[in-house]
């Protein structure tokens, strides 16, 4: 079997998932000192990305609601809590949106898509491009989430060894 782009898109979403399945939904909030953003964002940012790069850029109607697109796009921050059902829905989406878009892709709809030059440094010319492109933008999240969680985790333990111990 050959792995391809999508094969990496959905193991990298589940990996995403597990991460997030290890914490409570305030830490999936938090934005530790030296981030701009927290995990949960980082994990809606990438479904609204895979939906300009491969719906927006062929001129087709976007899987996602517009109130999504906006809150999880290039160049916004966490604006608010981001509650459970939302996290929630997210996760649910990551998946469903994948198969909308394989579906999508049997059925030949991604005709006219339009070259767009990424910040990456790469072009995009075409849907393969961008199907070839996203499941690395979605490791790249995944890597921010990770360090998110790992710094996290550090605040925690640091705050825990500033507590006095009592001699007994």
């Amino acid at each position: 079997m050959v792995i391809t782009s999508i094969d990496i898109a959905i193991q990298t979403r589940k990996n995403f998932i597990r991460l997030m399945d290890e914490m409570t939904i305030a830490e999936l909030n938090i934005v530790p000192p030296g981030f701009n953003n927290n995990i949960a964002w980082n994990f809606g940012h990438i479904l609204v990305s895979q939906q300009k790069l491969c719906y927006t850029l062929t001129g087709l109607p976007l899987k996602m609601d517009n109130k999504y697109m906006l809150r999880y796009q290039r160049g916004t921050r966490p604006e608010k809590f981001i509650h459970e059902d939302e996290i929630a829905f997210l996760k649910g989406a990551a998946y469903t949106l994948i198969e909308e878009l394989v579906g999508d892709l049997k059925r030949y709809i991604f005709c006219n898509f339009n070259p767009t030059k990424l910040h990456y440094g790469l072009e995009l010319l075409c849907i393969e491009d961008a199907i070839n492109y996203f499941p690395n933008h979605d490791a790249l999240h995944l890597g921010f989430a990770t360090a998110i969680k790992r710094a996290i985790e550090g605040e925690k333990r640091n705050a825990n060894s500033q507590i006095p111990k009592v001699q007994s």
